[in-house]
């Protein structure tokens, strides 16, 4: 341990000095406060011996710096006196300090202090680790529980409640909020086709161009079930909307996914239904989403492999 030593009296320090280096600890001086906090905020000791008597910042005030200093880590403080008085050490608790010692101090007293404040930080290091670990865990399984197990995208309990909230700032913010639904032309025919396993790849693969368009942090790609995806575009009008469904057109023919059983194109293309409002108060996320459900419909009943934007009719 590295221990700041903080006494008017060289005598003294020299004796403590003696002591710490003894335990085999390494040693760092102040004679005042003053100098101890600036040394304590340098160099980070990981124990102070603080006299209470001392000119220019005295031991109380010089704790209570140094707790302010680093209120989110824990230095053990204990203070030394030459008199023991309850009233001195209610004050040396409140001024921040773990222990309160009258000198002289002998080697045994301090040795076992110093140990038993050891095996206290430890212990307090290893909950700090494991409170770490265990927030980290929590994050990660919130961060499963938003997400689609075959494609990685957000899941469709997540796109429910992701959109409702949107909905309601779209309101309160008087702003646009547009969603599209997008589905994989004959889907069924190429499973038939490829397989079960090239079909998933498949998801994955269109998936993945619904992220990267998704650009903006506050967009939203989610599978919405099956062969359908979804996009939550918050603060976007119907052009913004349809921009973003021509981008994805452009990503899906970029990746040319062969499917010799479509109707409609030689490699994998999507049907897009677009819906945008000025959601009000009491507008409810399933009116859009039947909005965007009769936009879906009628690109599939218009040929497939197209966008349509619903009219909110």
């Amino acid at each position: 341990m590295k221990v700041l030593i903080v006494d008017d009296s060289a005598t003294i320090r020299t004796a403590l000095r003696g002591l710490v280096e003894k335990m085999g600890h390494s040693v760092i001086e102040a004679e005042d406060g003053k100098e101890a906090l600036e040394i304590y905020r340098q160099d980070r000791p990981d124990l102070v011996l603080i006299d209470v008597m001392m000119p220019v910042m005295d031991g109380y005030e010089g704790a209570r710096h140094m707790r302010e200093s680093r209120p989110d880590e824990w230095v053990p403080i204990i203070f030394l006196s030459s008199k023991e008085a309850d009233q001195d050490l209610d004050r040396a608790i409140e001024a921040g300090g773990d222990d309160y010692l009258v000198k002289p101090v002998s080697f045994v007293v301090l040795n076992a202090k110093i140990r038993a404040l050891q095996r206290i930080e430890s212990t307090r290091s290893k909950l700090l680790e494991m409170s770490r670990e265990l927030a980290a865990a929590n994050r990660e399984l919130e961060s499963l529980s938003r997400q689609d197990g075959l494609t990685g995208i957000a899941n469709r309990r997540y796109f429910d409640s992701y959109l409702s909230a949107e909905m309601k700032r779209a309101s309160r913010e008087h702003q646009p909020i547009s969603l599209i639904l997008a589905d994989v032309d004959y889907f069924k025919a190429y499973n038939d086709c490829y397989g079960h396993q090239a079909g998933d790849d498949c998801l994955r693969q269109v998936a993945s161009a619904l992220k990267s368009v998704a650009r903006r942090p506050a967009d939203l790609a989610a599978r919405y079930g099956g062969e359908e995806f979804a996009m939550v575009l918050p603060v976007t009008a119907v052009d913004g909307a349809v921009d973003v469904a021509k981008s994805l057109v452009r990503e899906i023919e970029g990746m040319s996914i062969p499917h010799v059983r479509s109707g409609v194109s030689s490699s994998v293309s999507l049907s897009q239904g677009i819906a945008s409002i000025v959601p009000t108060y009491d507008t409810k996320p399933e009116t859009v989403i039947e909005f965007a459900d009769q936009a879906l419909y009628q690109a599939k009943q218009q040929g497939r492999n197209r966008y349509i934007v619903s009219t909110g009719k």
